[in-house]
């Protein structure tokens, strides 16, 4: 399972992403950078891609569209790349049986200190 991250996520994770989550990138990584909600949806789904955002809007548009792709919705405030990375990483069996075994359009996160 590879993950798009959203512009709202910080690249510098990315190479610890690989790991759990190889061919993982984000949206400036792609080139992706001044695209709408509506072309990085399709790129997204073009590539394989998983949406990680901490914005509502591609959950939205998982409820409106279906999948995929799929979306990975952080509902946490402004955080650093390291608590970002440790909760992708955390959780990522719950990740993956949400969108892979349930095949569930969206998976919401959040953390609790």
């Amino acid at each position: 399972m590879k993950l798009l991250l959203d512009e709202n996520l910080s690249r510098r994770i990315v190479p610890f992403l690989q790991t759990a989550f190889p061919g993982s990138t984000q949206i400036a990584l792609s080139g992706l950078e001044s695209a709408s909600d509506s072309e990085i949806w399709q790129y997204a789904k073009d590539n394989g891609f998983v949406i990680v955002s901490r914005d509502s809007d591609f959950q939205e548009r998982s409820l409106v569209a279906g999948h995929p792709p799929q979306v990975v919705w952080l509902k946490i405030p402004n955080r650093s790349k390291t608590v970002v990375l440790n909760i992708l990483l955390e959780h990522r069996a719950e990740i993956e049986q949400a969108l892979t075994e349930q095949n569930l359009a969206c998976v919401e996160l959040s953390h609790h200190d």
